[in-house]
């Protein structure tokens, strides 16, 4: 019945480690000294277990500590409390798996798309799908429409907007929304393609469940959301709605802080993969390999796996390396990652905006070709 999180955790010495250990159990679910902690009910169920405690190297060690599902009820947002709640804000703790156990994973089932899903809507049941990236900010609604019918006129398979679209004057959320969404039937109605166009949903908190139907009625075939800005919740929400009906894509945006030191936060597979999919994502953004970013290859390895690793919780899902995408690089993408997998084509393809079709028709036939290559 209980979930187990594992932390690399430093220390000089087993006790110290033991300790600090003790203390997150402590930290995590009753937040009060060990003395205090009332017997019964909440020391033998509520309260943390420290279940192994292991020496990986020196001045390094790993733990693993069980909780109930009673911590949790059944909030996303306070299951990713329990794990790493004020725990994230000590040095030398960092989350290296979640095992949810069979409880949890009833209550929160994961991606209501995943992989399989992805593929039948889109309508490409092998090799990888091509997401162009609408941008920059300051273009108007009509020239980022004309961007989205061209990119589908080229093979696109995902319209997704850029992360930093939300509702600046030159392009108002609802009227780029709507401006976008039309030329995207539009164009998928010409060529015969089943595109799906996934814009960012942004905007204050009172108008995020207005701003989402809207993108709904207006014929948006998922949704781009951050949950370093908007939160896990809303990540969860939206999957769980089987008569909203679309897709979710993360963005990695404000997640950063959280992977990029080394002993203290959360791996990189964890929070881009694990986290993603137990929050219900079908699509993880993340910086690719040789882009601007410096994960490494290792790590980013390591989130393709965690989003579609059988073992995961919940459907597979698609990563979706951003950055560093080009003609030359699309073997080396395809042999490193597999062809379940999304590839986002960003600034280069806007070099000639007009002809743009030519530019992700090129995209999509080097990244077929290196499919169909042998390994």
């Amino acid at each position: 019945m209980r979930f187990t999180v594992s932390y690399r955790i430093r220390a000089s010495d087993r006790a110290g480690a033991m300790a600090r250990a003790e203390g997150i159990a402590l930290e995590q679910t009753v937040e009060v000294p060990r003395a205090v902690v009332p017997p019964g009910y909440i020391e033998d169920e509520i309260l943390g277990r420290v279940e192994e405690l292991g020496q990986l190297a020196d001045g390094i060690w790993q733990a693993q500590i069980s909780y109930s599902p009673d911590t949790v009820g059944e909030e996303i947002t306070q299951f990713f409390n329990v794990i790493f709640g004020n725990s994230s804000l000590q040095q030398g703790i960092r989350v290296t798996a979640i095992d949810p156990g069979a409880e949890m994973l009833r209550r929160f089932p994961g991606p209501g798309f995943g992989i399989k899903g992805l593929r039948q809507r889109v309508g490409r049941q092998k090799g990888a799908m091509i997401a162009p990236v609408l941008k920059p900010m300051g273009q108007s609604a009509a020239a980022l429409a004309a961007l989205a019918a061209g990119c589908i006129r080229g093979g696109a398979d995902i319209i997704k907007e850029d992360h930093g679209l939300a509702s600046q004057p030159a392009a108002p959320f609802e009227a780029r929304v709507e401006a976008i969404a039309a030329a995207v039937a539009k164009a998928n109605a010409e060529t015969g393609c089943n595109a799906i166009y996934i814009p960012n949903l942004s905007g204050p908190a009172d108008q995020i469940e207005a701003r989402l139907r809207f993108l709904k009625a207006v014929g948006a075939g998922g949704v781009l959301i951050m949950p370093g800005l908007l939160g896990f919740g809303l990540v969860d929400r939206i999957a769980r709605d089987r008569a909203l009906d679309l897709p979710v894509m993360t963005h990695p945006a404000f997640l950063g802080p959280y992977v990029l030191a080394p002993d203290t936060g959360i791996d990189h597979a964890v929070l881009f993969g694990t986290m993603q999919r137990l929050a219900g994502a079908d699509i993880s953004v993340f910086p690719n390999l040789g882009g601007r970013f410096g994960f490494s290859a290792e790590e980013c390895r390591a989130i393709a796996r965690g989003c579609r690793s059988p073992g995961g919780p919940g459907r597979p899902m698609l990563p979706s390396p951003g950055g560093g995408m080009s003609l030359d690089r699309a073997g080396d993408m395809i042999r490193m990652y597999g062809e379940d997998l999304v590839c986002l084509l960003g600034g280069s393809l806007l070099a000639d905006p007009a002809n743009i079709h030519l530019a992700v028709a090129a995209m999509r036939q080097a990244v077929d070709a290196a499919g169909a290559s042998p390994n």
